[in-house]
């Protein structure tokens, strides 16, 4: 309905201003403000509309245009001739028109399909990759586990009989010390199998320290700092605040991790021969900063590290644990050194979906 109310309006618009030049042009062209009026119509209101403007500017160019005005009447061969050039044109316009507007539609017809298409990928793609974020959460949970199991098998198991072996080969040294060379070499034995207990029980607390679980974060840390230190020879300072508390068993894994693997990059790559650890908690969330003095990340890495977001495995790990856990983690990096921080919400949303609250006091 709107479209014939346009029409009309088009129709007549043109229609008056035509009478209005007819004192300049008399009934010369009396159709030539008619035209733009039908190919309007055509083109934007659809058959029926520029159908009826058509009809409607022909009459009224022969009531009110030509002469004699104010009939309805053919006079002569010439003003019908006129009249069928155009109502000719005025259905080759027509024609055209609605050529054009059903291939107009068929276009926002695939358009639309092509939107739909591409919201349904779209959604897939989600699912997709919410898949693979849960499935990268329940590996990482899975590593720590299985980190957690061989701790204590190494040091439930392999740790106890080595400590039995260890006690035989003593009783058997005290037996035959009369046999100097026998003695020296079961003397010897039983010194590579404290090496070896000290080695296994290492291992084992680097796997995942038992104190990570019985004591904390605080005293997981002081002790894995103060044996990193040992081996590297890098010296370590860590700014942690004594009294601060317990954290969920998941986000005291995430620092630890975190902590542990910027201190081998450290000693991997960096060159430098001191370390920073700075943790502190606000109101807000618990804040970890690694800083070292070393060489720093090369250019084309940090590029490569923020533009294609393919970084080692190791960043990935720390980046993927602490997003499981709401949080994030930025790396500040150029000649004089590299600074990592990771922060984790006081109140955050686990792998599971379940929210929980982080205690960062006693």
């Amino acid at each position: 309905m709107v479209r014939y109310e346009v029409a009309v309006l088009a129709t007549a618009a043109a229609l008056l201003l035509r009478v209005a030049l007819s004192p300049f042009v008399g009934d010369y062209a009396p159709y030539i403000m008619l035209f733009p009026a039908v190919a309007f119509c055509a083109w934007y209101c659809g058959a029926g509309p520029s159908i009826l403007s058509g009809i409607l500017a022909l009459l009224a160019a022969r009531y009110w245009v030509m002469l004699p005005a104010h009939s309805l009447r053919i006079h002569g061969t010439p003003q019908a001739v006129g009249m069928l050039a155009f109502l000719l044109a005025s259905g080759v316009l027509i024609a055209m028109g609605e050529a054009r507007r059903r291939e107009e539609e068929a276009l926002w017809a695939a358009q639309r399909e092509l939107e739909e298409a591409v919201k349904q990928r779209t959604v897939e793609l989600d699912k997709t990759n919410q898949n693979l974020r849960e499935l990268s959460a329940r590996l990482l949970q899975l590593q720590d586990d299985e980190r957690r199991r061989i701790a204590r098998e190494l040091h439930d198991s392999v740790g106890q009989m080595l400590a039995a072996l260890g006690m035989n080969l003593a009783a058997v040294g005290t037996d035959i010390q009369r046999l100097t060379k026998i003695s020296n070499t079961v003397n010897d034995s039983a010194a590579l199998v404290q090496e070896l207990s000290k080695e296994v029980r290492t291992i084992s607390h680097l796997l995942h320290p038992p104190l990570l679980d019985e004591a904390g974060l605080a005293s997981a840390l002081r002790w894995y700092v103060e044996g990193f230190a040992q081996r590297s020879k890098i010296e370590v300072d860590l700014d942690f605040s004594t009294d601060f508390g317990r954290l969920p068993r998941e986000s005291e894994t995430a620092i630890f991790r975190t902590v542990q693997e910027c201190l081998t990059n450290i000693h991997r790559h960096s060159e430098s021969r001191t370390a920073t650890i700075r943790i502190a908690a606000s109101d807000i969330h618990v804040r970890v900063e690694v800083e070292d003095r070393g060489k720093g990340i090369p250019p084309e890495k940090q590029f490569e590290m923020t533009s294609t977001g393919t970084p080692g495995v190791g960043i990935r790990g720390m980046r993927e644990r602490l997003r499981q856990l709401g949080g994030s983690l930025d790396i500040h990096s150029n000649e004089k050194g590299t600074l990592i921080v990771a922060q984790l919400p006081l109140t955050t949303t686990s792998s599971s979906g379940t929210v929980v609250a982080l205690e960062a006091c006693p």
